[in-house]
Order: C-alpha cells, then structure tokens, then sequence
C-alpha cells in the first residue's frame, strides 16, 4: 500500500503519479492540491449504481458511448481548478485518450449518502458543470426512491423524481423507471 504523502499539497502531477502506482484497493480524489481519501459504499449504495450501469450498458451496448464505474475517474483542469473525482457512474461518448481518467463525459450519476451528499451537491456539481461535454448530472437518494437531475439544457434547474415516475435520460436517450432502480426497497 502507498502511504499517503506527507506534505500538505500535492501537485496534479503528483497526485496522478501517487494514486496510479498503488497497489491497493483505495480511493482517493483530489481537489485543488489537497487527497480525500474515499469511504466505504452501503450495500443499498452498491445496488443503485450497479442497477444504473447495467441499465446504461445495455442500452449503449453497441453504439459509441461507454458506461464506467466507480473505478474510473473523471478530471477537471482549468486556470481555476485541478479536480479528480470518482463518480459512481459515469458515460463518456467521446474518445478519451487517458488510460486512468475521463475528461469529456456526458452523463454523470452519484448515489448520495448522509455523509456525502452535501458535497455531492454542492461541489461536485459546480466543478462537473465545467465540463463542457456533460448534459446531466443525477443525483439517487440511496434511503428512499428520489432521483434529481440536474440537466445544462435547463440551466442546471433541479428536477426531482419519485416512485411511480420515469425519468428521461436525454444525453444517452434512456428512459429509466424510478421503482426499477429501487425495487429491492419496495
């Protein structure tokens, strides 16, 4: 396992450096200089971003956009901001080139938790609206069937979606059925 630097700030470079040599199975995203290392996923959390990658699989199967994990991360460089983050999902139906990382994705979906979802909120979606690519930002409550999604079409406004509804999924074409993705609490 690496350890993690010593030193207060790490440069992008470094951190990309560090984070793609370990041998272990941690996480740890990067914002503006300083490592946050990732907690643990409940099994509900599991559940949602899983039935919400084989539903996006399945349906871009074929085509050109791909469907990524938790595993893969996504990053945003500008003269303001070095970010990496590990979304739970994500689609990309662009060519990326990096072997660890994704700069043009077009769809990006998060499974909140209490201790992230004020994070998730808030700062992650102001620093994923600076993707030029991405058309939407979904937010699953991980408790309870509550889906809001954040779209660039409507100027970010914020939709919410419950039981019994169908959310469309415009950036991949994908209509997704609220009580599919949350079966397993019903």
């Amino acid at each position: 396992m690496g350890a993690l630097p010593k030193s207060s700030y790490m440069s992008p470079a470094e951190y990309l450096q560090w984070e793609n040599s370990r041998g272990d199975d941690e996480k740890y995203e990067y914002v503006d200089g300083q490592v946050y290392a990732m907690a643990g996923a409940s099994r509900a959390h599991n559940r949602i971003a899983m039935k919400l990658t084989n539903l996006l699989f399945n349906h871009l199967e074929g085509g050109s956009c791909e469907v990524y994990q938790s595993d893969r991360k996504v990053g945003i460089r500008s003269l303001e901001t070095n970010r990496y983050y590990y979304p739970d999902v994500q689609v990309s139906c662009e060519e990326e080139t990096d072997p660890y990382y994704n700069t043009l994705p077009c769809l990006i979906i998060e499974v909140l938790s209490d201790s992230t979802a004020y994070k998730d909120r808030t700062e992650k979606l102001a620093a994923y609206r600076l993707f030029v690519s991405l058309q939407e930002y979904v937010l699953c409550s991980q408790d309870t069937p509550h889906i809001e999604v954040y779209r660039r079409s409507t100027e970010w406004a914020r939709e919410i979606y419950t039981a019994g509804q169908v959310l469309t999924l415009a950036s991949v074409g994908l209509d997704v059925a609220v009580d599919d993705v949350y079966r397993f609490l019903m």
